[in-house]
This record gives structure tokens, sequence and C-alpha cells, in this order.
């Protein structure tokens, strides 16, 4: 897909050793990998049917843990299988629908890594050169570089642990407020660091509002525009939008509803709201089968350099599992079957999403639940990724010896990982 006529690529430094090795860049869209050969050992091997029963079970336990619905959308070679289950809109009793739009909070750190990475790509900065280079004076310390932001290893405090301290009052405290960039680093700097530059992994939105600020500086645009020309619109994500500060879902939405701490309260229908206390770390709205494409797309090559994705997908430990990982505003889950899947959660006030990919791009799940502060329905929403991803699970073979013991680790026995602080 050729890049827009507007836009020039400057090759940088990483690209310059990637031509070297052989690999050919386009602009904005690569092209995807060579199939291999019939026959030699890298014929890709086959893959398992999705469990969509499987994928259902998971829908229906992240009801029972308190989500009033869910739903899921998978694409593989085989085409399109999705299931919703429940209710999108309590009042209405509206049934879930595949199709409907919905806010995927931190799944947009991975749209904003992307814009940040074709920037990087273009010239205009480089991974591991300092922040305050290109935001003078910004950050505390000129040791926090691009790499930090986008893999969470800057020591930047996430300020949303004080500001949803209290989940339902704190919501309502910034449902309608409209922050600056400035404003939310400012909360974060306000605390302790959480470690040094580099050293380790410490989820925190404050990286990516620093990135959204880096965007604006280097093109001199909004966010929106960024993501608009070089994402929306080059994949055709037509349900797919970036709408700061506005409050509202245009056209046919889901309705998010918060569990508040006090055990058995009132959910709190949480759709409308600025979302400004997150912007590049958590604002964009989309549905499933946008989310499907964009993963897809990106793992195939179609947004960013063979350079750019082995550094993107080049992952380190978020915990002591060996099963969850971190690259660059990238997640990588080792599956219990063995298959390693890259996407992002989202977490915002009434929805939790997952969406991954298959690193060559060819299977993608999308899955959503109308709920939050509800830790218990997250994990069982994660549950469709062993579904989709694995199949069917065999039934365990009758031997006269024990089994080896598997290291693989299914999700659903470890508690989902929190983009936001959570009560329950």
């Amino acid at each position: 897909m050729p890049l827009s006529s507007h836009r020039r690529l400057a090759v940088s430094a990483t690209l310059v050793a990637a031509l070297a090795a052989g690999l050919t860049p386009a602009t904005s869209a690569f092209a995807a990998p060579a199939a291999p050969v019939p026959g030699t050992a890298a014929t890709t091997p086959a893959v398992p049917a999705p469990d969509m029963d499987g994928v259902v079970a998971a829908l229906n336990s992240a009801m029972a843990n308190g989500a009033p619905g869910a739903m899921a959308r998978f694409t593989g070679p085989d085409g399109v299988r999705s299931r919703t289950v429940g209710v999108q809109d309590r009042v209405s009793n509206a049934p879930m629908a595949i199709q409907s739009r919905f806010r995927i909070g931190s799944v947009s750190k991975t749209f904003s890594t992307v814009v940040l990475l074709q920037l990087v790509e273009e010239g205009r900065l480089e991974l591991d050169a300092p922040v305050n280079r290109f935001l003078p004076g910004l950050l505390p310390d000129d040791r926090i570089t691009v790499r930090h932001l986008l893999t969470h290893r800057s020591g930047l405090a996430d300020y949303t642990n004080a500001m949803f301290e209290h989940t339902v009052p704190g919501f309502e405290s910034v449902r309608n407020r409209v922050f600056s960039y400035q404003e939310l680093v400012d909360l974060s700097l306000s605390e302790p660091r959480t470690t040094q530059p580099g050293v380790s992994y410490q989820y925190s939105n404050a990286n990516f509002v620093v990135v959204g600020m880096l965007i604006e500086k280097l093109t001199g645009r909004p966010v929106a525009d960024a993501y608009e020309r070089r994402i929306f619109k080059p994949l055709k994500l037509t349900k797919t939008s970036y709408v700061h500060p506005d409050t509202r879902i245009k056209g046919a939405h889901v309705r998010g509803y918060l569990h508040p701490d006090e055990e058995g309260g009132a959910l709190v229908d949480s759709t409308e709201q600025t979302v400004s206390w997150a912007q590049s770390a958590g604002a964009v709205i989309s549905n499933p089968a946008d989310l499907n494409t964009f993963t897809s797309a990106l793992l195939r090559g179609r947004l960013l350099s063979p350079a750019m994705m082995e550094a993107m997908t080049t992952v380190t430990p978020t915990d002591a599992t060996n099963t969850r990982f971190y690259g660059l505003g990238l997640r990588r889950y080792n599956l219990s079957c063995g298959t390693q899947v890259y996407g992002h959660t989202g977490t915002v006030q009434g929805f939790y999403t997952y969406t991954f990919s298959t690193r060559d791009g060819r299977r993608s799940l999308a899955a959503m639940a109308n709920t939050s502060n509800r830790g218990a329905a997250n994990t069982a929403l994660g549950g469709t990724l062993e579904a989709a991803f694995c199949g069917k699970k065999p039934a365990p073979a009758a031997s006269s010896r024990a089994a080896a013991p598997s290291t693989a680790r299914d999700l659903t026995s470890l508690p989902a990982e929190r983009d936001l602080p959570e009560r329950h």
C-alpha cells in the first residue's frame, strides 16, 4: 500500500541496517513477508480450529462475574466467526451486537506507538534519544528515552493510581473534565518515581501521555490527525475514531458499566466521558472488526518496516510467570498450547478489551465485556484467547506413566493484567 503523497520517508539508521541485510522498506504500509516454500521446514504448521464453544464459555463467565454483556470476533484462514452474549444497554435491554462501537482503553497505546515508530522511520526522532531532546525541560531526568516510554521503563509514576483510588468518585470527578497533557505530566511528576530509567517494567499511563506530546510536537498537528492519516484511513477503519474531548460515542455503540468499590452497589453508566485523563494513552473508540483489521495489518507488516516490527516485538517479561511480556506498546502472551499472540489489553471505565493476533497476522481475536473494576470479569474475558488460538483442549491421555509437567500456563489461571487501579 503506497504512502499518501504528502508524506516522505526519511530512512533512519535502524532501517539503513535493515536495508543492508536485504530487507525492502515500504512507506505507510509494508509488504507482508514472502510465503515459505512448500515442503520446507518453514512451511506453516497446521493450526487448531478456534473453539467457539470455549469462546462463548469465556464470555458467559465474564457475565457471571459482573458484565452485562460480552462479545468476541475471530478472523482466520477459514473466515470470520463471532459470538455475543448478554446486553449492550441495561435500560433498553438491547442485545450485544458485534458491529457496535466501544471505548478500547489502553489498546490505544498500540495505535500511539505505531504513529511514533513511523516518525522514527522518517528520521524525526530516535528511540534511544532522551525525551528532553524533543520536549526540552519536560522531564526531570535526561536519562529517560523514547524507548523507555514505549516499554514502560521510564519510572514515571502512574497518576491514575491516585486519581482513581476511590473508583466511582474518582471517575465522576474527571468524567467531564478536560486536561492538558502538561497537567497530566505534572500529576505524575508530583509523585515519587517508581524505578530508575530502564531498570524495570512499571506500567504507567503517564508514559503514553508523553508519547502523545511527542507526536503533536513533531507533527505540529493533534494526535487525532496523526491517527486518522496514518492508520484509520489507510486501513479503512471506518468505525474507529479519536474524538477527545467529546463525551459521546456516535452511532450504534455499547454502553459501559462501572462497578463501585462497595460490594453490591449499583452499577454506574460510564459510557459518556471525555477520557481526557487518558488521551493518547486510552481514548480511542473502535469495534471488533476494525480491531481485527488493525492488529492483523500491524503484525503482517502493513504499517511498519521489518526493522521497526522487530523492535516492536522484542519483549521483556512483565511478571515472573514466563507467560506475559511487553515490547514497544505491545503485549505478548504465551498461551498454554505454545502459541504466542501480540496485541494489547484495554481498560477504561465500563469496558474491558482484548485484541491480539498471531505474529504472522493470519489469526486475530477482539473481545470486549462492558464492565470494569471487576477483575474476575477481566480474567474470564482473557479465556477467549486460549479458546480462539489454542482450540479445544485435548482430553487427558490415559497412561501408566505420569505425564511430564508442562511449563505452559493458561491465562485464566492468572489474574488479568491491570491497565487501571481496581478494587475488585
